[in-house]
């Protein structure tokens, strides 16, 4: 629908636009939870995997390998999605992914498994980005707060049940079929996915007025694919630099950190560096809050088990705890929609964040029990909840319908290269302080949390800057509402829906 159509606002309430997508919102839950469960499923059989296929060697590289394909496959679905559609780029997104599971399932060789998390890794990067092209294609802005929550939510059960079913599913048929039974299960489940998508194609440039642009300049797609290129191997850097000897590790990963961010710049909007207003702040946001919580999360289970003496499957309580957290945060964001305002929801959410990870760091520097430990951490899982979702929602409000994959990219790649900037940092922090050879006492620990605390406060200053989207402002009287695409109804439905979900009253629909 274009920009100019007349709508009614209010005429059809939140729950019956949500009712109205309920096959494409369940397709899209069963989709994530897949995703989820392969990635903590993986995470739990790959100490075996390694074991069976002498591969010891190339056990880093098997988790670091997807998330550098992934930042390629992100730049890739960004700029296919805008210009053709989120329908294609997610079809071969999923085709890439099962295919790279299979490849992983039957492989005989560690070498060969690697190809296979290479392929996933490129594969999800495509359908990740795609995802949320067409939650901005086929949700009215008013339903994004929920969808994300859903999302939120699909990631809570396998967190907690993801690595006993492996285990278990190890045990039972061998460690193959925890990659060959996700991909079986992913095909039925984008069956109903692909019809929805079919119908959301290229949005003209002037769909949207208002709204804010992507990435500065329109640079062609084979140089934004070098530039995706260089930020994988820097990812590759900084994920080896924490296993190099002590010497090296530290300027390995400073360099490799730099050029991350030198060779990321290019495909984040302008400003991003500088956390400008709008869409920059929402970016560097996110850069911030997902290294400061991921690069702090690996360390919580680790000091409950050197430094308190709990087994491995209780220290896992620290990380339950605060996914719970993060669902639960995620779904009061979801409820309240539009009535809590994003900006003010990123606020709050960073600013848990920022609280827990600083009082993580303290709990550990002074030596408090482990249930403080823990607690504290539950709070920066209902932070990440409230926040991760509400980010979202924002990339979404502040892009025109022709930049909402390139944002999208931009969105995931920043969420990947933060993340992966703290773990090789921190890493190389707890190595240097000598924490590779088991407690030797609260000092690693305590620098891989300071540092982590530093890009909290940082996320918890940037979120004031992120801005009121066009989606969330409330329009003038006789004014078309803001509106983030065409919205599509499950397929099967007999007529398109308009952004607040009445039908269109204007011929200028597309």
């Amino acid at each position: 629908m274009s920009a100019g159509t007349t709508e009614t606002p209010g005429a059809t309430s939140p729950d019956a636009l949500w009712r109205a997508r309920r096959t494409t919102s369940l397709a899209m839950f069963a989709l994530v939870v897949l995703v989820a469960f392969e990635s903590f499923a993986v995470t739990t059989v790959m100490p075996e995997v390694a074991g069976v296929l002498d591969g010891r060697s190339l056990y880093a590289f098997a988790f670091a390998g997807p998330l550098a394909t992934g930042v390629v496959g992100m730049v890739l679905a960004g700029a296919w999605a805008d210009r053709r559609g989120p329908a294609a780029p997610f079809t071969a997104g999923t085709v890439v992914f099962v295919l790279g599971l299979v490849v992983a399932g039957v492989a005989t060789s560690m070498p060969v498994l690697v190809a296979g998390r290479l392929a996933q890794g490129l594969g999800g990067g495509v359908v990740n980005v795609t995802l949320l092209v067409a939650v901005a294609r086929a949700y009215p802005a008013v339903l994004h707060p929920r969808v994300f929550a859903w999302f939120s939510t699909a990631w809570v059960l396998p967190s907690v049940v993801g690595p006993a079913v492996a285990g278990f599913l190890a045990e039972l048929a061998g460690w193959r079929w925890v990659f060959l039974g996700v991909a079986l299960l992913v095909v039925p489940a984008t069956v109903p996915l692909l019809g929805a998508v079919r119908g959301l194609g290229p949005v003209r440039h002037d769909d949207a007025p208002g709204a804010e642009g992507g990435p500065a300049g329109r640079d062609d797609a084979g140089r934004r694919l070098l530039w995706a290129v260089l930020v994988a191997a820097a990812v590759l850097a900084l994920n080896v630099a924490a296993q190099l000897p002590r010497p090296w590790s530290a300027p390995v990963a400073v360099v490799a950190a730099v050029a991350a961010v030198a060779a990321a710049r290019p495909l984040l909007p302008r400003g991003t560096l500088r956390a400008r207003p709008g869409l920059p702040s929402v970016i560097t946001t996110r850069v911030l809050v997902s290294g400061a919580f991921f690069g702090a999360q690996v360390y919580v289970p680790y000091l409950l088990v050197d430094r308190d003496g709990w087994s491995t499957s209780a220290s896992g309580l620290g990380l339950s705890t605060a996914a719970l957290a993060w669902s639960a945060s995620s779904v009061v964001q979801g409820r309240l929609g539009h009535r809590l305002p994003s900006r003010a929801a990123v606020r709050i959410g960073t600013g848990l964040v920022a609280v827990a990870v600083v009082g993580t760091t303290v709990a550990t520097a002074l030596g408090l029990p482990a249930w403080a430990v823990v607690t504290v951490w539950t709070a920066a899982g209902a932070g990440m909840g409230m926040a991760s979702s509400r980010l979202n929602v924002l990339v979404l409000g502040w892009s025109a319908p022709h930049d909402q994959g390139r944002n999208s990219a931009a969105h995931t790649i920043g969420d990947s290269v933060g993340a992966s900037l703290a773990l090789a940092l921190t890493g190389v922090l707890v190595v240097l302080a000598g924490g590779g050879d088991g407690y030797t006492g609260p000092g690693p620990f305590v620098a891989a949390f300071a540092l982590t605390a530093v890009l909290a406060l940082g996320a918890a200053a940037a979120a004031p800057r992120v801005g009121v989207p066009p989606t969330e402002r409330a329009p003038a009287a006789g004014a078309a509402v803001p509106s983030t695409g065409t919205p599509a109804p499950d397929a099967g439905t007999s007529s398109p829906l308009a952004a607040d979900g009445t039908a269109p009253t204007s011929a200028s629909s597309t």
